[in-house]
């Protein structure tokens, strides 16, 4: 699907098809694109969710659950009986996809996890691209306010820029999730409605569509209620299109950034050193992504020199493991409020720092 992205610029092509195939035959991102990252469900006290269902089991449409749903989507969303007869009509479990969120989790060490999406490989094909939608990225950063590093970085590592949007069809997920997977089943529950939404405001089938097994999908794998929200159409076409419109997918991850605040060529993390010097910021960084401490407060307890946040924002407090060979222990970084805008797009702080190493190295 992306290959005719890469045959416009001269001289470049023996490059990024090598780059590609190498991606394509090697490099498993999708299992590393964990979108609700944390605790795993499951405990010596309780089953996993795909210990509780077998594969292939038919799910039931005719039970509350799902009735519920029905009567949700006539009387609130003007769906009609016979179109969710049927859109529902032969629905089952797929295991699978219970088996990979039961063991998600990013598990790995950063050192770890960034060598797998920031290689010289990946900075090439970065780089390739930003010179070769330079006019579309002047004009995403006229209207955004969004870095283009930024947007690419995420498309990097979102899709391996837009190869590999997951293969799992994208309504047996979010069924098979909202039907068996009980931790989260009221969240899938809000994303299967807003799918169903979507591809009806969009002209799109649902039954054709494909994602991850999380229930992300396009080039930028927004979650259904994202793309409600933060889809935009950026190619002159009146629907957004994630799946296969570039425009349409940079100005819609701008887009995102910019709801939660970004500001353009601003700063996106500073070194605090290996160690932190304060309960207080020892709590701060405990709190994760939702941590904030005053930056003054911050450059006195650590001791450090920093360059003020924008609008006089807060800061957050990233660790992240060393390799063996660099003395191992923890590395510590200050989160600008930019920072803070790509935990919103995901919740891992891995991911965020990956993003701004990744943007760090197009601009190099």
């Amino acid at each position: 699907m992306t290959s005719h992205f890469f045959i416009h610029l001269a001289g470049g092509v023996s490059l990024i098809d090598r780059c590609l195939q190498y991606f394509l035959s090697g490099l498993l991102f999708a299992s590393l694109l964990i979108s609700f990252p944390g605790t795993i469900y499951g405990t010596d006290s309780a089953p996993l969710a795909a210990d509780l269902v077998t594969d292939g089991q038919p799910i039931d449409v005719a039970g509350t659950q799902y009735q519920d749903l029905f009567r949700e989507l006539q009387e609130q969303y003007h769906f009609t009986k016979s179109q969710l007869q049927l859109l529902f009509a032969d629905l089952h479990i797929d295991r699978k996809i219970l088996q990979l969120m039961d063991r998600q989790g990013e598990v790995k060490p950063y050192y770890q996890y960034r060598s797998l999406f920031i290689t010289p490989m990946v900075i090439a094909i970065g780089k390739q691209h930003l010179a070769l939608y330079q006019l579309l990225f002047d004009r995403i950063e006229a209207k955004f306010k969004v870095d283009r590093e930024v947007i690419v970085a995420i498309w990097a590592i979102e899709t391996r820029f837009g190869a590999n949007q997951g293969g799992f069809n994208l309504f047996q997920t979010l069924n098979t999730l909202y039907s068996a997977y009980p931790r989260r089943s009221p969240f899938y529950r809000n994303e299967l409605i807003n799918f169903l939404i979507l591809c009806r405001d969009n002209d799109l089938d649902p039954l054709s569509i494909k994602g991850s097994y999380a229930g992300a999908f396009g080039q930028a794998q927004f979650m259904p209620s994202s793309f409600n929200k933060y889809a935009v159409a950026f190619d002159g076409d009146k629907h957004p299109d994630l799946i296969h419109s570039l425009p349409d997918i940079f100005a819609s991850i701008a887009n995102y950034l910019s709801s939660f605040g970004w500001i353009i060529d601003a700063p996106l993390y500073a070194e605090l050193g290996r160690e932190l010097r304060s309960e207080i910021l020892v709590q701060t960084y405990n709190e994760g992504r939702k941590g904030r401490i005053d930056w003054r407060q911050l450059t006195s307890l650590q001791n450090v020199t920093l360059t003020p946040p924008p609008k006089d924002g807060q800061f957050s407090i990233i660790g992240l493991e060393l390799a063996p060979q660099e003395g191992g222990g923890m590395r510590f970084v200050a989160g600008y409020p930019n920072m803070q805008a790509i935990n919103e797009y995901n919740h891992s702080s891995k991911y965020a720092m990956a993003v701004a190493e990744m943007a760090e190295a197009f601009k190099n």
